[in-house]
């Protein structure tokens, strides 16, 4: 069963054109203009229930927009979206007892009081049953380790253990769907393992519905099994991880060394990278046999090293994000 369903959402936003000049500055006191930005243009997708999926694309994509449409803190401009067959923006309310939300850069938790304070204070907004609350933040502080830190100032704890204080307060209510916007940022290797492992607990264990941004690639490699990529307001990529990766076999990076200096050029394939005795290649093994080439290299020389790597998911996704909407990726 689908946990989001989008259909054709778009949202633009009315913002005032900056006056060039003093003439005109005057004028926009009077009479000011204004200009149409599209965030985010006819976007469509479903998340079945218990996916952790990626939604990603480059800064200014649409990424939060479209999350803050799909939380009920913006109304559409058009389309719909239903969350756990709830219209976010017409039962914001009712919807919010059935989600979770945790924004990298925004806390949930009171700053200058300790976590299990914070604790008490959602569960009395979510009108949890306090032997219901007692039970639930038990099971959560154990959970996720924070045991040692539940009656310690939020200022005074790290970044970790915030957001591991974050991502437990934010399941109290036992959410069906998990919004997170980079809930790792700022987070080192370690913290970061941790926080994704807990992720994909939570969706193998409760089921829960899990819809991620990140400009980690790890964070999607290791917790997503499907990415939605969103590039200029518009969906370009929505396919799974196993599909995402498998671009990679179509484009190999190649690294040649020979013992002493030789003609580098191959016919029609340049190398990205030279000196004297080495170089690399990159060869789209669409247009061009991956066994000609390395038969032409090995042929040049005498041979101190050869490499051949498949294209990293990173830079596919990075290849994704500059090409242009409709254009080959």
């Amino acid at each position: 069963m689908p946990a989001i369903v989008v259909d054709n959402l778009s949202k633009s936003f009315r913002t005032k054109v900056r006056p060039g000049g003093f003439a005109s500055s005057l004028k926009s006191l009077v009479a000011p203009e204004y200009r149409s930005v599209e965030a985010v243009r006819d976007v469509g997708f479903e998340v079945n229930e218990g996916e952790i999926v990626a939604f990603l694309g480059p800064n200014g994509a649409g990424k939060s927009t479209t999350i803050k449409m799909l939380t009920g803190i913006l109304r559409p401009s058009s389309g719909s979206a239903s969350v756990l067959g709830l219209d976010p923006a017409r039962r914001r309310t009712e919807l919010a007892r059935s989600i979770g939300a945790v924004f990298g850069q925004r806390s949930q938790l009171w700053f200058h009081l300790p976590p299990s304070d914070s604790f008490r204070l959602l569960g009395a907004v979510y009108e949890i049953e306090g032997r219901v609350l007692k039970a639930r933040s038990a099971e959560l502080v154990e959970r996720f380790g924070i045991a040692s830190y539940m009656d310690v100032p939020v200022r005074k704890l790290s970044l970790g253990e915030r957001v591991r204080c974050e991502i437990a307060a934010s399941l109290l209510h036992d959410p069906k769907v998990l919004f997170l916007d980079e809930p790792t940022i700022g987070l080192d290797l370690v913290v970061r393992r941790e926080v994704r492992a807990l992720l994909s607990d939570l969706a193998s264990r409760d089921g829960a519905t899990v819809f991620i941004t990140s400009h980690d690639v790890g964070d999607i490699e290791r917790v997503c099994k499907r990415a939605i990529i969103i590039h200029h307001g518009v969906v370009v990529v929505d396919e799974s991880m196993k599909e995402l990766r498998h671009r990679a076999l179509s484009r190999k990076y190649i690294g040649v060394k020979y013992a002493k200096p030789v003609d580098l050029d191959l016919p029609g394939l340049p190398p990205v990278k030279r000196t004297e005795t080495a170089a690399s290649y990159v060869v789209d093994t669409r247009e061009r046999r991956l066994e000609e080439v390395l038969r032409a290299l090995v042929g040049r020389g005498e041979l101190e090293d050869l490499t051949v790597e498949d294209e990293s998911l990173e830079d596919i996704i990075s290849r994704i994000y500059q090409s242009k909407p409709g254009g080959e990726l």
